[in-house]
């Protein structure tokens, strides 16, 4: 498909600015309507006069601007993190906003639709640690059939304010070789897209993902390892998979069920090259220095987006990108080689 663009966020590798004006230009680019889905905006006054600014402008010549945000995540889980949005902050804005509560699932998307014809998307929260400390990924692409697959999901959020009624979505290619995927309604079957693909990988396999816990995808995952035919390597959030480990660990002695995710989680990530980024846990007021990118390539196919690989994931209200193209599949391998090589290994306690 013409008209896709990838940018990429490294630790410390850009500044915050960078995002801002190119988020802000493609805001300033609506002609006729604007649909935001964030699931955590806290930025500084200049950015937020940058970003929101813009909004507000689109909204005063004429834009028909509407913007749903998750409130209320109060789950103790170890990922993602709470957002830091302020409602009265955002329901200040002077155009249409919907609360979208995060309990008992999250509103975790980070898209934008623009004039129905344009769609900015992927890992990437409108908060300063996430276009600076965190390592993301923004993908943009100018299609009307695309557009209008996010619009119907937007609308099912806009309309039910509930999480568990968005994603009824249809999953056909709009072109050869992009299709979009949103869960919660399409997220069982996601997740066993995204596996079935790592289970008929005939070259390489490269994750990148804060948490990798969902059953199909690790037990794919776990599976190639123990083949030992196809080159598979990956980044994730050290910390996080630690506190994941030990939430299962504490869940099996609550429960006395055994484990079973947890072996393969080890194996999969001892026995192939995966690097782990020791980040800081979160705590209200802490850095948010988070492996927030959440790509997975498998040969010459990509899966980008919000979604985590995490059977949490599934229930949340996520978005996907899968597209089938040997150029942006080599763009995102270098991509994760490029954030592996940054981190150690990782290193689990038995």
């Amino acid at each position: 498909m013409d008209g896709v663009e990838v940018r990429t966020l490294i630790d410390g590798g850009q500044p915050a600015e960078d995002t801002a004006n190119a988020l802000a230009s493609f805001i300033a680019a609506a002609e006729k309507s604007i649909e935001v889905a964030i699931y955590d905006l806290n930025l500084p006054p200049d950015l937020h006069g940058l970003v929101c600014g813009s909004l507000t402008t689109a909204s005063e010549r004429g834009v028909a601007v509407r913007l749903a945000y998750n409130v209320d995540h109060a789950k103790e889980i170890p990922v993602p993190p709470p957002p830091s949005t302020d409602p009265e902050a955002v329901e200040a804005m002077p155009f249409p906003t919907a609360a979208i509560p995060g309990v008992p699932d999250l509103m975790h998307h980070k898209y934008v639709v623009r004039d129905g014809a344009a769609v900015w998307t992927g890992s990437t929260n409108w908060t300063l640690d996430s276009w600076t400390r965190e390592e993301n990924v923004i993908v943009t692409v100018a299609s009307s059939a695309l557009a209008a697959r996010y619009l119907e999901d937007f609308e099912q959020l806009w309309s039910s304010r509930q999480v568990s009624h968005s994603g009824k979505v249809d999953t056909s290619p709009v072109a050869p070789g992009v299709a979009a995927w949103f869960c919660p309604r399409r997220g069982e079957k996601l997740a066993h897209r995204i596996g079935s693909a790592i289970r008929s990988a005939q070259r390489r396999i490269r994750i990148a993902s804060p948490v990798i816990s969902n059953g199909s995808i690790l037990t794919a995952l776990a599976q190639v390892v123990s083949d030992g035919k196809i080159d598979l390597a990956g980044v994730v959030d050290a910390t996080q998979i630690s506190e994941v480990l030990y939430q299962w660990q504490e869940n099996q002695q609550e429960t006395g069920i055994p484990d079973a995710k947890g072996p393969l989680l080890r194996q999969t990530l001892t026995a192939a090259p995966f690097s782990g980024k020791v980040t800081t846990p979160y705590a209200p007021g802490s850095v948010h220095d988070y492996m927030h990118a959440k790509v997975s390539v498998v040969d010459d196919t990509v899966f980008v987006g919000s979604f985590n690989l995490s059977h949490s994931g599934e229930m949340n209200a996520e978005n996907v990108l899968e597209f089938s193209d040997p150029g942006l599949a080599d763009q995102m391998a270098a991509f994760i080689d490029a954030v592996r090589a940054r981190y150690p290994a990782v290193s689990l306690r038995a």
